[in-house]
């Protein structure tokens, strides 16, 4: 394998923008996505009456324990006579401030192996628990359509679709519960991941998705669903936090480059990836959260604007305002779309190769040259590398250059002036997203 190249490239050279990563067999899975079955999920789990994490565990058509067991027979019949597993991860939360009593929460986790780099592992989820306005309240009716049996609906329809395909990489799709009591499903799943020390290279988060529509007045937005990314990494340690201090990064997190690199793939799902930097909404949080900090890169999928009448509220009805989360206030095309979303970005990061590894940009010496370096990779299907920059004031990369399947490339421009990145390419050309350089001398 060459091991370095040498670019001689003008600081004002003109270089166009990096393709999106391309699409062979893309098309098919945006296609087969259904909104019928997205309508039918919804309606059903909303049907259970409530789906809160107190509820009963073991009545058959209401509380947590029904919709559980629902799920849990949607997405086994969905992995029937595919490499598919399904399981359902159970464990007891002890006393807290939103359990009164020890409490046994179940995730249930389909994982769809990949046939070339299953160590390699991405994850989508959505939770199934739900609530009405008092946290605590596991009786009255929490239908719980758009908090969040949306994003439910999106898990399951990637499991029906997906698990009839086979990623290079593995796909893990979980339905989890106990966000509404304090993330503890989620925490649990990434907690699971972290200690076999599972290679987590993005995770998603679907959380209020279900309408662009939010009925207050304001002018829909059917085509728009916010990402939320984090900028400073939720887990920096403090010597990390010094080099970024020293250098800038800010805007360079991993979760940040997950943040650049949706847009750039999800075009066919005919959504606009409207990326917000922060991770999450004022006085609110999300099961990627729980990813975050234990240093997966993790993002946020929720609705453009939200009708809080319609979140976190007992059905009622107060002077001629209904309130509640009814499956009336949802739209299952707009649910539609973002699954659409999810599927392009989750697929063309498995069939891509893996994010590098170690990048560096050298600092022994005082130059306006460049050199980066990075870990070799012994994926097969990797056919080389790219380095991207852009402006330190850009939000996106402007400019990319194929460098080969190469280790080390030096280019004739100030290390001082620009953010580097290096992104591997795959023989399909699907492409991962860009790391950033930690400085090394």
């Amino acid at each position: 394998m060459k091991r370095r190249v040498v670019l001689a490239l003008p600081a004002a050279a003109a270089l166009s923008p990096a393709p999106a990563a391309a699409a062979p067999g893309l098309r098919g899975i945006l296609a087969e996505i259904d909104p019928a079955r997205i309508e039918a999920t919804v309606r059903t789990l909303a049907g259970f009456g409530t789906r809160h994490t107190l509820s009963s565990q073991t009545d058959p058509v209401r509380g947590i324990g029904a919709a559980r067991d629902w799920i849990f027979q949607q997405l086994r019949g969905y992995a029937e006579n595919t490499p598919t597993t399904v399981a359902l991860q159970s464990f007891v939360q002890p006393v807290s401030p939103r359990i009164p009593v020890p409490t046994t929460i179940t995730n249930v986790v389909a994982t769809i192996p990949g046939r070339v780099t299953p160590s390699r592992i991405y994850v989508v989820t959505g939770h199934y628990d739900s609530r009405a306005s008092d946290v605590l309240d596991a009786v009255s009716d929490a239908p719980g359509a758009d908090d969040d049996a949306s994003g439910v609906a999106v898990v399951l329809e990637l499991a029906r679709v997906l698990s009839r395909r086979a990623p290079d990489a593995t796909i893990v799709l979980a339905a989890v519960a106990g966000e509404e009591q304090g993330l503890y499903g989620s925490d649990h799943l990434a907690q699971s991941f972290k200690d076999t020390d599972a290679d987590i290279q993005a995770m998603f988060s679907n959380d209020i998705v279900g309408t662009g529509d939010p009925r207050d007045g304001s002018r829909p937005d059917p085509r728009t669903v916010r990402l939320f990314v984090e900028g400073v990494p939720t887990a920096e340690t403090p010597a990390e936090a010094n080099v970024r201090r020293s250098i800038g990064g800010e805007n360079d997190g991993p979760s940040r480059q997950l943040g650049r690199f949706v847009p750039s793939v999800t075009g066919p799902a005919g959504m606009d990836v409207r990326v917000v930097w922060r991770r999450d909404r004022y006085l609110r949080g999300s099961d990627h959260v729980s990813f975050l900090l234990r240093g997966y890169p993790a993002a946020r999928f929720t609705e453009p604007r939200e009708n809080f009448a319609h979140e976190h509220q007992d059905v009622r009805e107060v002077d001629g305002v209904q309130y509640g989360d009814l499956v009336e206030f949802c739209d299952f095309a707009y649910i539609t779309r973002v699954a659409r979303v999810n599927a392009a970005a989750i697929w063309s990061l498995s069939q891509a190769p893996g994010t590098p590894r170690g990048v560096v940009i050298d600092t022994t010496r005082l130059t306006n040259e460049t050199t980066l370096r990075w870990q070799p990779s012994t994926e097969p299907g990797l056919a080389g590398y790219e380095i991207v920059w852009r402006e330190t004031t850009a939000p996106d990369w402007e400019h990319t250059k194929p460098v080969g399947k190469v280790t080390t490339v030096t280019v004739d421009i100030s290390k001082d002036n620009v953010l580097f990145g290096v992104r591997a390419v795959g023989t399909t050309g699907y492409r991962s997203p860009a790391a950033a350089p930690q400085p090394a001398s």
